[in-house]
Protein backbone atom coordinates (compact mmCIF):
# COMPACT_ATOMS: atom_id res chain seq x y z
CA UNK A 1 0.00 0.00 0.00
CA UNK A 2 1.38 3.44 -0.86
CA UNK A 3 1.04 6.78 0.24
CA UNK A 4 -1.24 7.25 -3.04
CA UNK A 5 -3.47 3.77 -1.73
CA UNK A 6 -3.62 5.13 1.42
CA UNK A 7 -4.93 8.99 0.61
CA UNK A 8 -7.45 6.72 -1.89
CA UNK A 9 -8.67 4.97 1.21
CA UNK A 10 -9.05 8.11 3.06
CA UNK A 11 -10.75 9.93 0.28
CA UNK A 12 -13.25 7.23 -0.06
CA UNK A 13 -14.42 6.78 3.66
CA UNK A 14 -13.67 10.42 4.41
CA UNK A 15 -11.75 9.54 7.93
CA UNK A 16 -8.06 9.00 8.82
CA UNK A 17 -9.36 7.14 11.95
CA UNK A 18 -6.70 4.32 13.27
CA UNK A 19 -8.40 2.17 15.53
CA UNK A 20 -6.09 0.98 18.83
CA UNK A 21 -7.09 -2.89 19.31
CA UNK A 22 -5.71 -2.30 23.13
CA UNK A 23 -8.41 -4.95 24.79
CA UNK A 24 -8.62 -4.75 28.24
CA UNK A 25 -10.37 -7.63 29.78
CA UNK A 26 -10.69 -6.59 33.11
CA UNK A 27 -13.88 -3.90 31.12
CA UNK A 28 -15.32 -6.64 29.27
CA UNK A 29 -18.50 -7.50 29.78
CA UNK A 30 -19.56 -10.98 31.26
CA UNK A 31 -20.99 -12.25 28.14
CA UNK A 32 -17.81 -11.86 26.09
CA UNK A 33 -15.89 -13.59 29.29
CA UNK A 34 -17.84 -16.31 29.30
CA UNK A 35 -16.84 -17.04 25.64
CA UNK A 36 -13.51 -19.56 24.53
CA UNK A 37 -11.47 -16.59 23.12
CA UNK A 38 -12.90 -13.07 24.79
CA UNK A 39 -9.93 -11.16 23.13
CA UNK A 40 -11.05 -12.37 19.78
CA UNK A 41 -15.04 -12.11 20.56
CA UNK A 42 -14.13 -9.02 21.96
CA UNK A 43 -12.08 -7.78 18.54
CA UNK A 44 -14.72 -9.35 16.38
CA UNK A 45 -17.62 -7.03 17.57
CA UNK A 46 -15.37 -3.91 17.51
CA UNK A 47 -14.47 -4.71 13.88
CA UNK A 48 -17.77 -5.17 12.67
CA UNK A 49 -18.78 -2.31 14.22
CA UNK A 50 -16.17 0.38 13.23
CA UNK A 51 -14.57 -0.79 10.17
CA UNK A 52 -16.58 1.19 7.59
CA UNK A 53 -15.51 4.04 10.26
CA UNK A 54 -11.59 3.44 9.80
CA UNK A 55 -8.81 3.64 7.72
CA UNK A 56 -6.68 1.54 9.83
CA UNK A 57 -6.20 -0.56 13.06
CA UNK A 58 -3.62 -0.82 15.84
CA UNK A 59 -3.34 -3.57 18.22
CA UNK A 60 -0.94 -2.84 20.57
CA UNK A 61 1.03 -6.06 21.14
CA UNK A 62 1.69 -6.32 24.39
CA UNK A 63 -1.76 -6.58 25.40
CA UNK A 64 -1.28 -10.20 23.65
CA UNK A 65 1.84 -10.49 24.36
CA UNK A 66 1.28 -10.34 27.91
CA UNK A 67 -1.24 -13.34 28.12
CA UNK A 68 1.38 -15.69 26.32
CA UNK A 69 0.66 -18.09 23.48
CA UNK A 70 -3.02 -17.82 24.29
CA UNK A 71 -2.68 -13.76 23.52
CA UNK A 72 -0.96 -14.40 20.18
CA UNK A 73 -3.78 -17.10 18.67
CA UNK A 74 -5.74 -14.24 19.40
CA UNK A 75 -4.27 -11.58 17.83
CA UNK A 76 -3.49 -14.05 14.71
CA UNK A 77 -7.31 -14.68 14.52
CA UNK A 78 -8.07 -11.17 15.14
CA UNK A 79 -5.57 -10.19 11.69
CA UNK A 80 -7.11 -13.18 9.77
CA UNK A 81 -10.58 -11.33 10.42
CA UNK A 82 -9.87 -7.88 9.32
CA UNK A 83 -8.32 -9.16 6.17
CA UNK A 84 -11.59 -10.85 5.68
CA UNK A 85 -14.05 -8.22 6.96
CA UNK A 86 -12.30 -4.93 4.77
CA UNK A 87 -9.09 -6.22 2.67
CA UNK A 88 -7.92 -2.42 2.03
CA UNK A 89 -7.58 -1.56 5.83
CA UNK A 90 -3.96 -0.69 6.95
CA UNK A 91 -3.15 -3.45 9.92
CA UNK A 92 0.04 -1.98 11.72
CA UNK A 93 1.58 -3.81 15.02
CA UNK A 94 2.44 -1.46 18.07
CA UNK A 95 5.50 -3.60 18.83
CA UNK A 96 7.65 -0.81 19.30
CA UNK A 97 10.92 -2.56 17.91
CA UNK A 98 14.26 -2.20 17.38
CA UNK A 99 17.58 -3.90 18.02
CA UNK A 100 21.09 -4.70 16.20
CA UNK A 101 20.39 -5.57 12.24
CA UNK A 102 20.18 -9.51 12.66
CA UNK A 103 17.85 -9.13 14.89
CA UNK A 104 15.80 -6.55 13.82
CA UNK A 105 15.15 -9.03 10.99
CA UNK A 106 13.82 -11.65 12.63
CA UNK A 107 11.48 -9.13 14.36
CA UNK A 108 11.00 -8.06 10.45
CA UNK A 109 9.94 -11.12 9.35
CA UNK A 110 7.91 -11.89 12.32
CA UNK A 111 5.28 -8.67 12.13
CA UNK A 112 5.40 -8.18 7.69
CA UNK A 113 5.14 -12.27 7.19
CA UNK A 114 4.41 -14.49 10.16
CA UNK A 115 1.62 -12.21 11.18
CA UNK A 116 0.76 -10.29 7.88
CA UNK A 117 0.63 -6.19 9.25
CA UNK A 118 1.45 -3.69 6.58
CA UNK A 119 3.15 -1.48 9.43
CA UNK A 120 5.02 -2.13 12.43
CA UNK A 121 6.22 0.91 15.21
CA UNK A 122 9.65 1.04 15.12
CA UNK A 123 12.37 2.40 17.82
CA UNK A 124 15.18 4.86 16.33
CA UNK A 125 17.26 4.98 19.16
CA UNK A 126 19.83 2.33 17.98
CA UNK A 127 20.59 4.09 14.20
CA UNK A 128 19.89 2.95 10.73
CA UNK A 129 21.15 -0.74 11.04
CA UNK A 130 18.13 -1.38 13.48
CA UNK A 131 15.61 -0.02 11.18
CA UNK A 132 17.07 -0.98 7.64
CA UNK A 133 15.62 -4.24 7.58
CA UNK A 134 12.04 -3.38 7.99
CA UNK A 135 12.51 -0.82 5.19
CA UNK A 136 13.97 -3.42 3.39
CA UNK A 137 10.53 -5.31 3.35
CA UNK A 138 8.90 -4.02 0.16
CA UNK A 139 5.75 -2.30 -0.16
CA UNK A 140 5.79 -2.26 4.52
CA UNK A 141 5.32 0.67 6.30
CA UNK A 142 8.37 1.02 8.62
CA UNK A 143 6.63 3.46 11.42
CA UNK A 144 8.88 5.83 13.39
CA UNK A 145 8.98 6.73 17.08
CA UNK A 146 9.50 10.52 16.83
CA UNK A 147 7.19 12.26 19.66
CA UNK A 148 5.19 10.11 22.14
CA UNK A 149 2.31 11.16 23.78
CA UNK A 150 2.94 10.02 27.12
CA UNK A 151 4.71 12.58 29.89
CA UNK A 152 7.95 10.35 29.89
CA UNK A 153 8.43 12.43 26.23
CA UNK A 154 10.34 14.92 28.49
CA UNK A 155 13.51 13.08 29.21
CA UNK A 156 14.55 12.62 26.17
CA UNK A 157 13.01 13.68 22.86
CA UNK A 158 13.14 17.55 23.88
CA UNK A 159 16.27 17.95 24.59
CA UNK A 160 18.13 20.42 22.77
CA UNK A 161 21.75 20.43 20.58
CA UNK A 162 23.55 23.26 21.95
CA UNK A 163 24.99 23.79 18.58
CA UNK A 164 22.37 23.56 16.05
CA UNK A 165 19.17 24.23 18.83
CA UNK A 166 17.47 21.15 17.32
CA UNK A 167 15.66 19.63 19.73
CA UNK A 168 16.25 15.12 19.61
CA UNK A 169 12.92 14.67 18.11
CA UNK A 170 13.68 16.79 15.09
CA UNK A 171 17.11 15.05 14.45
CA UNK A 172 15.39 12.20 15.00
CA UNK A 173 12.73 12.91 12.03
CA UNK A 174 15.24 14.63 9.69
CA UNK A 175 17.91 12.08 9.59
CA UNK A 176 15.92 9.20 9.77
CA UNK A 177 13.65 10.45 6.92
CA UNK A 178 16.76 9.93 4.38
CA UNK A 179 16.74 6.49 4.93
CA UNK A 180 13.09 5.53 3.78
CA UNK A 181 10.35 7.41 1.58
CA UNK A 182 7.19 8.75 1.97
CA UNK A 183 5.81 5.03 0.40
CA UNK A 184 7.08 3.23 3.19
CA UNK A 185 7.90 5.34 6.25
CA UNK A 186 5.61 7.31 8.77
CA UNK A 187 6.40 9.16 12.00
CA UNK A 188 4.84 9.15 15.10
CA UNK A 189 3.88 12.35 16.57
CA UNK A 190 1.63 12.54 19.80
CA UNK A 191 -1.74 14.47 19.76
CA UNK A 192 -0.35 15.87 23.04
CA UNK A 193 2.14 17.87 21.46
CA UNK A 194 0.71 20.28 18.68
CA UNK A 195 3.98 22.64 18.31
CA UNK A 196 5.90 19.88 17.97
CA UNK A 197 3.51 18.24 15.62
CA UNK A 198 4.37 21.98 13.65
CA UNK A 199 7.58 21.02 13.77
CA UNK A 200 7.33 17.85 12.41
CA UNK A 201 5.48 18.65 9.37
CA UNK A 202 7.76 21.28 8.16
CA UNK A 203 10.55 18.65 8.47
CA UNK A 204 9.05 16.03 6.50
CA UNK A 205 6.05 17.55 4.70
CA UNK A 206 5.08 14.77 2.64
CA UNK A 207 5.52 11.61 4.97
CA UNK A 208 2.49 9.89 6.76
CA UNK A 209 2.12 11.40 11.03
CA UNK A 210 0.40 8.44 13.19
CA UNK A 211 -0.94 10.53 15.96
CA UNK A 212 -1.42 8.40 18.89
CA UNK A 213 -2.98 10.99 22.03
CA UNK A 214 -6.84 11.71 21.03
CA UNK A 215 -9.43 11.07 23.50
CA UNK A 216 -8.47 9.46 26.66
CA UNK A 217 -4.90 11.32 26.83
CA UNK A 218 -6.66 15.15 25.60
CA UNK A 219 -5.29 15.42 22.28
CA UNK A 220 -7.60 17.64 20.17
CA UNK A 221 -8.28 16.24 16.64
CA UNK A 222 -8.66 20.21 15.40
CA UNK A 223 -5.45 20.92 16.77
CA UNK A 224 -3.78 18.16 15.21
CA UNK A 225 -5.75 18.82 11.76
CA UNK A 226 -4.39 22.51 11.80
CA UNK A 227 -0.63 21.32 12.31
CA UNK A 228 -0.10 18.49 10.97
CA UNK A 229 -2.62 18.10 7.48
CA UNK A 230 -0.71 18.25 3.92
CA UNK A 231 -1.82 17.72 0.61
CA UNK A 232 -2.73 14.33 0.75
CA UNK A 233 -3.86 14.10 4.54
CA UNK A 234 -0.79 12.73 5.82
CA UNK A 235 -2.28 11.86 8.96
CA UNK A 236 -3.92 8.65 10.76
CA UNK A 237 -5.12 9.70 13.85
CA UNK A 238 -5.13 7.16 16.46
CA UNK A 239 -7.88 6.37 19.62
CA UNK A 240 -8.02 3.29 21.63
CA UNK A 241 -9.40 2.84 24.77
CA UNK A 242 -11.83 6.06 23.71
CA UNK A 243 -13.00 4.13 21.17
CA UNK A 244 -12.92 0.46 22.17
CA UNK A 245 -14.15 0.98 26.12
CA UNK A 246 -16.45 3.88 25.77
CA UNK A 247 -18.76 1.47 27.52
CA UNK A 248 -18.61 -1.58 29.28
CA UNK A 249 -21.57 -3.69 28.95
CA UNK A 250 -23.62 -6.00 26.99
CA UNK A 251 -23.33 -3.27 23.98
CA UNK A 252 -19.80 -2.15 24.43
CA UNK A 253 -19.62 -2.22 20.69
CA UNK A 254 -22.72 0.05 19.51
CA UNK A 255 -20.72 2.59 22.00
CA UNK A 256 -17.62 1.91 20.09
CA UNK A 257 -19.30 2.80 16.70
CA UNK A 258 -20.79 5.98 18.15
CA UNK A 259 -18.08 7.07 19.75
CA UNK A 260 -15.80 6.13 16.05
CA UNK A 261 -18.94 7.59 14.20
CA UNK A 262 -18.66 10.91 16.16
CA UNK A 263 -14.31 10.97 15.29
CA UNK A 264 -15.26 9.84 11.84
CA UNK A 265 -17.32 12.83 11.42
CA UNK A 266 -15.32 15.74 12.73
CA UNK A 267 -12.45 14.18 10.31
CA UNK A 268 -15.26 14.52 6.91
CA UNK A 269 -15.61 18.03 8.23
CA UNK A 270 -11.72 18.60 8.78
CA UNK A 271 -10.85 17.06 5.01
CA UNK A 272 -13.79 19.16 3.51
CA UNK A 273 -12.41 22.20 5.17
CA UNK A 274 -8.71 21.42 3.73
CA UNK A 275 -10.28 21.00 0.62
CA UNK A 276 -9.69 17.06 0.20
CA UNK A 277 -12.60 15.89 0.05
CA UNK A 278 -15.82 17.53 -1.73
Amino acid sequence: MTADDLFQKIREKQSFLCIGLDPDISKFPESILETDDPVYEFNKRIVDATHQLAVAYKPNIAFYESTGSGGLWSLEKTVEYIRKKDPGILLIADAKRGDIGNSSKRYARAWFETYGFDAVTVSPYMGEDSVRPFLDIKDKWTVLLAVTSNSGAADFQFMKDQETGMHLFEKVISIASGWGTPDNMMFVVGATQPGMLRRAREIVPGHFLLVPGVGIQGGSLAAVAENGLNDQCGLLVNSSRAVIHADESDEFDLAARLKASMLKNEMAVLLREKGLIT
